[in-house]
Formats: C-alpha cells, structure tokens, sequence
C-alpha cells in the first residue's frame, strides 16, 4: 500500500494532518447554520461575565422551529385575503391547507425529528402543521448536537445567572431550521398586570373614581362589558377564545370570582399543556394572578363562549404555535411580554392570519419607558396591540362615560426595530400631533382600560387595586368573539386579522362611532390626541357600533 510506503516521521505527519484537514473541512461543510440568531448581545459583547459552565446532565427543554416555504406566496395571499376588492377576502385556510401550501415538507419534518432522536434528544411534542418540534435532553447532548458550549453567565442588569451558548448552533442536517427556543434564559417572561400596592408601579390616575360594582367602587368585568358593549343580546355564543399562559391556574379562583360577584358561570374552561408545564396552579405554592384575571376578563366580557382554552407552556413558539394548529380559537389574548427574535414567531402569526384567526397582546405597564424585552410580542406588525386607559362609567354596571389614556399604557415606536407595517402607513395616520414613527411599527392599535382599580380574584383571594394593559388584552378579544358571533348569525366569516380593517376605519368616516376616541392622558413621552396615538391607539371599542361596522351589518 502506498500508504506503507511512508519512510520518514516527518512525511507521516505531513500526509495525515492534511488527511485530517480534508476530513475536517468535508465535516464543517455539512453543518449549516440557521435562519436566525441565538447568543444573546450581552454574551457575544463580553457584558456579561462567564461564570461556568452548563452541567452535563442537565435537562433542557427546546423548540425547534422550522422555516416556511414560498413565503412571498403566502404574504401575496395575506394581502388578498384582507383586500375587500379581491375574489380571495376572507376566503381563509384551513390548517391542512395552509400545511400543504406553506408548511415545512413532510421530509424536512422528518429529519427534523430523527436528527433529534440520533442525538439523544426525547421528542415532546410536535403539530400538525409541521412547523414546531418540542424536544427535550441533557445539556451534552445538546452541546453535541448544536455544536456549542452550555456556558453558565452573570446577568448584567438583574442579580441572577442565565445560561446561554457561547456561539451561533449549526446542525449537520440538510433540514433548514429557523430558531431553537430555550437555548438560552436571558430574558424571562412578565406578566403586564400590576397591583395597587406594588412599588413602582403606576398609581390610580388622578382621584380614584368609585364608579364599579366591586368593593370599593372598583371595576369588574361585568362593568367593563357594560360600558364598551352595553346590554345587547350578543354573548360570544359558539365561540372559543384561546388564552396564553406561561403557568397553569387554579379554577377554585374563578369559581370564587363569579360566586363573590352573583353571576353565573356558564363557560367551560380547558387547559392546553405545552413542554411538560401543568395547567395546574395549586394555591400557596404557585401565583396565579396572571392567569386567573385573563380567564375572568374573558368570560366576563363573552359569558356564552362555548369555551376558554388555556394554552399553558415555556416556550412562546410552542404555545402560540399549538393556537394555531388547533385553529379552534377565533379570538386569542396573550398579555405577556419577552424578548425574541421576530422571525421565529412571524411564521406562526400569518398561519393565524391566514386562518381567520386574530391575536390580541398588551403593550405593557410602564409607559413610554418599557423596554423592549417587556413589549414583544405587542410589535409584531401581525398581532393587534392593546394599551391601557383609565375608564369612568355611569355608575355600577353603568354605561361608558369617560375615558383617558392611562399613564402606564406602553406605547411608542417599535424598541424592536420591527418596520412599519403597510396599514400605518395610511394617510393620516402618523402625523406631527402623534409623533408616530413614518419607518418603525408604532403600538398600541387599540386600547381598554387597564388603571389600578379593578378587582380580581387569584391566589385563594380577591383584592382590589388590580390593573395592567392585561386587562386590556382580554377585552378586545371578548369583544371580538361578540363579533364573530354576529358575523356567524348571518352567514359570516371570522373577522381575521383585525388590523388592516381597523386602520381603515380609523381614517374613515364611522371611526367617531366606532370608537371612543381618547384625546387626554399621557404615558410619558407621548399623549393621547385626536385620532391615532402612542398611547391609546385608536382608542376604546363603542360596543355595537363598531361590532355593526366590523361584520358589515351598518
């Protein structure tokens, strides 16, 4: 063999170190990176101290996305479907056919998932529509797998560690992938709701106003059905309406909530469990208040939904991604906040859109000044982003009388950088009383209240001084399932993604009856004026005009 031919020491080492070179290149040209990133700038910039590294038996759980195919179709589509002159409006996709059509393939899926299962990563969970894969393993076997380092570091601005990779994953699989959530815990999720009685944190705008049928005058949701619907007939009958929720609650909390309050509760209430998370939340030993205010906004505002689905997990893709491939939810409230890269959940939000489904998030809980990490998802230019106001009403489930724009509604252009969106760029929309962005997404769209006088039941309690922009996230979708039900009784399709539509309007002839236009109150950098603005958006909903307006029966 030529290979035995080798004589001297120093013409072996020659011929087997480019023998391995050759290898090694031949190994690094078969890992591919993905589409997005994943080492958080705190890391990659030296902010943040390495303090060790990840143990090697640590258990993780992942997310693993994959990319859509012929987007710039699917985005040609979107724009028919929500153009009223073309033959495609509101002609939506069902999952399958959406699947089929814009979907990962059923191969790429595939290895998706034998990539996982060769690398000793235990597949949780995967969706119909192909696009999310949930895994879980030991922090080496991940190494292996995404050739990085788990390395343990110091957090810059909070007094806690996170662990993150110490370089962008690759993947030797031909498969594209898009993002791996749960690489990392940089950033934790906030619920935007607060408490009265929590520091720093926005107080009761002027002198408290004891307009409510709750204790001490404070707002339950029964008033704020009443004040942004009236006394209709509509109860969101056949309807569903999807919560997210990064835990699970405790359905003692509701019950006590309608019990305490004399109203019927009428509505079942099914939890979604997502990556491993209970919907469970027991009393003393898990905080429910976020979840437990979501459900009760929802119902208050629908009382005949044919259902509220908790969609409980850790991962934002998994759980808004289990919305969607259920598609059994119209309507669908998310009142947290986090930082993400955008294009791992844009997939999932047109899948929404194009299904005829509407998301609604709340901005957040303080102002002009919330960081970005707070915001997202509330600026991508696909959900419908809901500020806060502080509502003034007649008397106990009384009618709207007056409104403001609340000092804590989180409002601005995207801190995200995510660009202007096709519907604000309608003529008049940004302008010099609004000091809207003319290049950046500008949030809120809409706004409910949200001031520190509402009354909740969660954590084995009631107590007043409740508030947040989470408030707000729910109404709107309650509102919509009101809607959607109008829309069904004669024959209508779902509303979709409301956005385009409400833009519209705003620059139309009906906005002053469809909405209650907010012009006082400010969130800090911005105030509220006529029309659209950075802290109310277009405003408040004016019950059955806009409901009238919105399924084209006005």
């Amino acid at each position: 063999m030529k290979f035995l031919a080798v004589t001297t020491p120093q013409r072996f080492a020659s011929t087997f170190f480019a023998f391995i070179l050759v290898v090694s290149s031949a190994a690094q040209a078969e890992q591919h990176a993905l589409l997005t990133t994943h080492v958080p700038d705190a890391v990659s910039s030296g902010l943040a101290p390495l303090v060790g590294h990840v143990s090697p038996d640590q258990h993780l759980s992942l997310a693993i996305s994959l990319p859509l195919r012929n987007e710039a179709a699917l985005d040609d589509l979107l724009q028919q479907i929500h153009d009223p002159q073309s033959p495609s409006y509101h002609h939506y996709l069902s999952v399958q056919e959406f699947t089929s059509r814009f979907g990962p393939t059923q191969a790429d899926h595939a290895a998706v998932l034998q990539f996982a299962q060769a690398h000793g990563l235990s597949v949780v969970e995967t969706a119909s529509n192909r696009m999310v894969v949930d895994v879980k393993g030991r922090a080496a076997d991940i190494e292996t797998a995404f050739h990085v380092s788990m390395n343990v570091y110091q957090h810059p601005a909070e007094n806690r560690t996170f662990y993150a990779p110490d370089r962008e994953p690759t993947v030797d699989l031909d498969a594209p992938l898009l993002h791996v959530s749960g690489l990392d815990n940089f950033t934790l999720p906030h619920a935007k709701t607060v408490r009265a009685s929590q520091q720093n944190v926005p107080q009761t705008d002027g002198v408290a106003k004891a307009t409510g049928s709750g204790p001490g005058g404070n707002l339950v949701g029964s008033d704020l059905r009443a004040a942004y619907y009236g006394s209709g007939s509509l109860t969101g009958a056949g309807q569903s309406l999807g919560l997210f929720e990064f835990a699970g609650y405790n359905m003692t909390d509701i019950n006590n909530y309608f019990s305490k309050l004399n109203q019927p509760l009428n509505v079942p209430v099914k939890g979604v469990s997502l990556n491993g998370v209970s919907i469970n939340c027991p009393p003393q030993s898990c905080d429910d208040s976020e979840q437990a205010i979501d459900i009760e906004i929802a119902i208050s505002m629908a009382p005949g939904l044919s259902q509220v689905v908790v969609y409980v997990g850790s991962k934002d893709v998994s759980i808004f991604n289990r919305m969607a491939a259920d598609n059994t939810s119209k309507q669908l409230s998310c009142s947290w906040g986090w930082t993400d890269n955008e294009s791992s959940l844009d997939p999932i939000f047109k899948e929404m859109a194009v299904q005829g489904q509407t998301v609604f998030v709340a901005t957040g809980d303080d102002g002009s000044a919330t960081p970005g990490d707070v915001v997202w998802p509330a600026d991508d230019p696909f959900v419908t982003a809901v500020g806060g106001t502080d509502l003034v009403t007649t008397g106990p489930d009384g009618a709207w009388q007056s409104e403001t724009g609340w000092s804590g509604s989180a409002g601005g252009p995207s801190k995200n950088g995510v660009a202007i969106p096709q519907y604000q760029k309608l003529k008049g929309v940004v302008n010099s009383q609004n000091h809207a962005s003319s290049t950046l997404r500008n949030i809120p769209d809409v706004a409910a209240e949200a001031n520190t006088n509402q009354w909740s039941c969660y954590d084995g309690g009631c107590f007043d001084g409740n508030g947040g922009s989470s408030f707000a996230a729910p109404q709107w979708a309650g509102i919509t399932a009101l809607a959607n039900e109008q829309a069904a009784s004669s024959g209508g399709t779902p509303l979709g993604f409301l956005n385009p539509r409400l833009y519209h309007m705003g620059v139309g002839s009906s906005y002053d009856s469809d909405f209650h236009d907010i012009t006082s109150g400010s969130n800090g950098a911005y105030s509220a004026v006529t029309g659209f603005d950075l802290v109310t958006g277009w405003g408040s909903p004016n019950g059955s005009y806009l409901i009238d307006t919105l399924t084209g029966t006005n």
